[in-house]
């Protein structure tokens, strides 16, 4: 078969050969598309990830992913966020975040919701506290107690009010002496003797305090818990950025 005629001055293309070298032009695109699609792959590992969390997942999640993250993705650094979940809601729908860590549920259209692990509550009090001779805790023994609770604004505590329906606004007033602006400040109130608090389980390392200030017990069966999950747009153009995160999380949770 002859593909090509030559000319003195010219070569020009035969009848026969013009599909041939149509496919083999589509071969080259293929080839040269697989190229690039290969490069934005290792791409996907090489450039920032904003990452966002609610106050109370942050300051527990992050000394354990980061350093796995860092060991994974060498040329990825992070932008950590902290706030509220409606905040990072809606920077996470305007682009400003790539990626969110909140507790579930949490709606929203057009985002992926992947859980990371799920966590018991227990209960904090001082080491002399009555309750430490208790081997678990009754939801509702909550209402003879000064009960520490965040502020308004954050998820946790919502979550810890429907421990006990019966902590209505009223006796809710009456009941909650101090309002921390995080868990840590909570931690502090209670060692100060101002009352009990509530925690999720990877809050309970001391952090700083002698074994002996405090003493922790669980609720009773069912045991309330919470599941913490990353979240993000449908559209996200890194999934192996995701999945480096995802697998970060060890396998055991955030044990103590």
């Amino acid at each position: 078969m002859t593909l090509f005629e030559r000319r003195p001055r010219e070569v020009r293309v035969t009848v026969d050969a013009e599909p041939i070298i149509a496919q083999a032009q589509r071969v080259l695109e293929q080839a040269d598309l697989l190229e690039q699609m290969a490069n934005q792959q290792r791409d996907q590992l090489s450039s920032p990830l904003r990452v966002g969390a609610i106050f109370t997942v942050a300051p527990y999640l992050f000394p354990v992913i980061v350093p796995r993250i860092r060991k994974n993705a060498p040329d990825m650094p992070l932008f950590i966020e902290e706030s509220y979940t409606h905040v990072l809601r809606g920077k996470l729908e305007r682009g400003e975040l790539d990626a969110i860590i909140v507790a579930l549920p949490f709606s929203g259209g057009g985002l992926v919701r992947a859980k990371m692990y799920e966590e018991s509550f227990s209960v904090l009090m001082p080491a002399d506290h009555p309750w430490a001779k208790l081997d678990a805790i009754e939801p509702d023994a909550l209402l003879e107690e000064n009960l520490l609770l965040l502020g308004e604004g954050h998820c946790f505590r919502d979550q810890v009010l429907e421990l006990c329906p019966a902590l209505d606004s009223q006796k809710l007033k009456s009941l909650v002496q101090i309002e921390g602006g995080s868990l840590e400040t909570l931690r502090h109130m209670v060692a100060s003797g101002l009352g009990i608090t509530i925690l999720p389980d990877s809050a309970l390392r001391h952090n700083g305090y002698a074994e002996g200030v405090f003493a922790v017990r669980p609720f009773v069966k069912p045991v309330p818990s919470r599941s913490v999950a990353l979240v993000w747009r449908d559209s996200f153009p890194r999934p192996k950025a995701i999945e480096v995160v995802r697998q970060a999380v060890p396998k055991e949770g955030l044990a103590l």
